[in-house]
């Protein structure tokens, strides 16, 4: 086939792009311009997408022997990500932009532009499988990115490859060394790409503003004052400008924000637990929805956060009522369904998480218990 490499200038991508040469396709490399102004060099592993990214990207197609190419996406970086990341924090979400880079820009504004141009498919350096159509998780349990591809639609991955998920990464090292890459030890990129500093908090005070509120306990209790709901996620533990813990000595946490009073709301962590989630904007990777309720294996963190559960499509979305309680689910967030096999490793489906119902204690009534 004629394919496109996505090349970040990391090593996961050039081995993608290394790997996709050896299977006899026609590869051509192309590195995203992400940014209007892009930096000159990396801090460490924090960021990505600056000039230095760009000219590894080149000298490891340079290698591969490809033609390589940069190609400007910073406007549509900013609107479908960036953007999209600002406005969810300033309605109290807790967006992964990820999720949306992947949805909105790899695997559609890119993969739409190499398919104009006699592309067959997208190669990127994610770490997960596609094995008949079906996206699996990586044989890397601790780089495993099938969460954040869980996005895309049948039609999508049709037209991706993601050839380095069937290898742990230290093996990917290794061969990238045994190519001559000079990525091969490179650090990989952690935080948010479009915040180099890590200061998420930051970013979106300058972003948003000073919307100052009120974080208040269960009995309605004024706490502390904060300058702006998006400072905050559910489950958060520190940061709260808390004078110090509940009475009963326990740590508070997260566990709601209300976007247009400012309030931000703490209690225990068995305030946490979720029972059942609501999701809209469902996808199911088959391409349609089931005809019932189906037994899942539900996730909703990039990392962590998963039990047994029972998903039922509704309308556009759906409704997983978890076996077992999960904690930290914030709206905002992705909800991602696998198969209950033995593996436990297809995604089934996805969407984005709108709603949570608590478990209940002894004490409250259903309706104390909805939050």
């Amino acid at each position: 086939m004629r394919v496109l490499a996505a090349m970040s200038g990391g090593v996961d991508s050039a081995v993608a792009a290394a790997r996709a040469v050896d299977a006899g396709h026609e590869v051509v490399g192309v590195h995203l311009a992400l940014s209007a102004t892009p930096g000159t060099l990396r801090t460490g592993s924090r960021g990505c997408c600056s000039k230095e990214d760009a000219g590894d990207a080149r000298r490891a197609a340079d290698v591969l022997g490809i033609p390589f190419y940069v190609w400007d996406f910073a406007d549509r970086f900013k609107e479908d990500v960036i953007d999209d990341f600002v406005a969810a924090y300033a309605a109290g979400e807790t967006p992964n932009p990820c999720l949306r880079c992947n949805e909105k820009i790899k695997f559609s504004a890119l993969a739409d532009r190499a398919v104009a141009l006699g592309f067959d498919a997208v190669v990127t350096g994610h770490y997960a499988r596609l094995e008949d159509g079906v996206l699996r998780r990586a044989v890397d349990a601790d780089k495993d990115q099938s969460y954040v591809l869980a996005v895309l639609t049948a039609q999508q991955l049709s037209r991706a490859m993601f050839p380095v998920g069937d290898t742990p990464k230290p093996g990917i090292r290794a061969e990238a060394a045994e190519r001559g890459l000079a990525v091969a030890n490179k650090p990989d990129s952690h935080d948010i790409c479009f915040i180099p500093s890590g200061d998420t908090r930051a970013f979106l005070g300058a972003k948003i503003g000073i919307r100052p509120g009120a974080v208040v306990d269960a009995d309605g209790q004024v706490l502390a004052r904060h300058e702006g709901v998006h400072g905050f996620t559910i489950g958060q533990r520190k940061g709260l400008g808390l004078p110090g813990p509940a009475a009963d000595g326990k740590p508070r946490y997260v566990t709601g924000i209300d976007p247009d009073s400012g309030t931000v709301h703490v209690g225990s962590a068995e305030d946490l637990r979720v029972r059942t989630i609501e999701a809209e904007r469902a996808i199911w990777t088959s391409g349609s929805a089931p005809a019932g309720p189906i037994e899942c294996v539900a996730q909703v963190r990039a990392h962590g956060g998963t039990a047994p559960a029972v998903a039922e499509s509704v309308d556009d979305g759906l409704i997983v009522r978890l076996r077992e309680p999960l904690t930290g689910v914030a709206r905002g967030q992705a909800v991602v369904l696998y198969r209950p096999d033995p593996q436990g490793d297809e995604v089934v489906g996805s969407g984005t998480i709108s709603g949570t119902v608590r478990e209940p204690v002894a004490s409250e009534t259903g309706a104390e218990a909805a939050r």
